[in-house]
Parts: C-alpha cells; structure tokens; sequence
C-alpha cells in the first residue's frame, strides 16, 4: 500500500476509534499532503462531513491550479456528494481503496474525465464489512438509505 493510502487508512482507523464511521482521505499535491480527513458524521452531528468534504475542508481554501494538479486518495468509493466537490474542482485523479462494499459515483467522475484508480485494498474492506456489520443504522443513514 502507498504511503497516501496508508494516510488515508489511518484517517479511518482514528474516525472509527472517535465512534465514527471509518472513512478516510487524504488529499495530494506535488508529493505534499495538503488536507486530510475522515468521516465526522457520528462525532460532530454532520450532515456533510464525510471523509473526502474533510480533507478538503482541512486543505483550506485553495487555487483552482492546485485542485487541478491534485489526487484525492479515499479509502472508499465517493458518494454522489463528495462525486460533486470533486468535480466542482476539477480534481483529475482519484485514488479508492475499495469500492466492493459501496459503489459510489465512479462512472460519473469517469465519464467527466476524472481518472479512477481502485485498489481494493483488502484492510479498507475489512474496516466497512466490519463496521457495516455491526453498525447498519449508521451506515444507512450515511449513505442516505
């Protein structure tokens, strides 16, 4: 696993040890972590914080030329909502550690021209199947079900 999608999976690990849902993201630019994130729907009563909305909240306001020149790694497939931030910033790569336990918006953001790399990384879906298992009203309401 690269060292953005161990940053990434940590993010999650610390959203799950807080009581939240482990969903985590990083978001890079030239090499450089510049925001990272994870889901703080459960911890802070959020309707939009969601592991990707964190990072890029953390990353702060930035220039369009940074967005465009950005990865976004994301232990998990994005949602319509963070599809949208994504696209409304013209990030051009998108790095997912799994998409078996959700699938997300990826033909959206393929069909845009984002390129989506998925991993499926065995760790990020052991945290979902795991935590999905335990915690589906949690989950559901996530995801908007």
């Amino acid at each position: 696993m690269d060292t953005f999608m161990l940053a990434a999976v940590a993010e999650a690990e610390q959203g799950l040890a807080e009581g939240g849902i482990p969903i985590g993201s990083v978001l890079v630019h030239q090499g450089e972590i510049i925001g990272r994130g994870h889901n703080h729907r459960v911890q802070k009563g959020s309707a939009i914080l969601h592991g990707e909305m964190d990072a890029l909240e953390n990353a702060g306001r930035q220039s369009a030329r940074v967005y465009r020149e950005s990865v976004l790694y994301t232990t998990l497939s994005p949602c319509s909502m963070c599809s949208g931030a994504i696209l409304l910033y013209g990030i051009p790569r998108v790095v997912i550690g799994e998409n078996s336990t959700f699938m997300g918006e990826e033909e959206l953001l393929r069909s845009r021209g984002v390129q989506v790399e998925v991993l499926q990384q065995e760790e990020c879906i052991n945290l979902m199947r795991t935590f999905i298992n335990e915690n589906p009203e949690i989950w559901n309401e996530d995801i908007g079900v």
